[in-house]
């Protein structure tokens, strides 16, 4: 009788426990996939705007109301409306000049990314 009261006990906790991905996990996603991976996500935020741009998180999110935390989902700051203008500019330049049928930002197979101009600076050095 024990045993059959653990089984249920477990088997309920484990159907109430949320899927660590659901579609609707990220809140605010505008160019980004709605769907996308916490994996993939991560891989952006990092690979091109950590690397690309030599930002931290707090760059584009801004921090929640009383809080140290950022929300992700804000649209506070500037930058974040100015990434994701950057983010349709490289997927343009990438279809149109360079063939990339389907450009998503973080794949490999992109010829232009953000570090192509930015080179690891939150601001490309301007030619004249």
């Amino acid at each position: 009788m024990v045993v059959g009261t653990l089984i249920t006990i477990i088997t309920i906790s484990v159907a109430a426990t949320k899927p660590p991905h659901q579609k609707d996990e990220f809140k605010n996603l505008k160019v980004l996939p709605k769907d996308i991976s916490s994996k993939a996500l991560q891989k952006i935020m990092v690979d091109e705007f950590q690397d690309g741009l030599g930002v931290g998180c707090n760059y584009c999110h801004a921090p929640e109301k009383g809080s140290l935390h950022l929300d992700y989902a804000s649209d506070e700051k500037p930058e974040k409306e100015i990434a994701r203008s950057m983010m349709l500019m490289t997927m343009d330049i990438n279809k149109k000049y360079f063939g990339v049928e389907q450009p998503i930002i973080g794949d490999s197979v992109l010829t232009i990314s953000c570090s192509s101009c930015h080179h690891g600076t939150p601001h490309p050095d301007k030619t004249d």
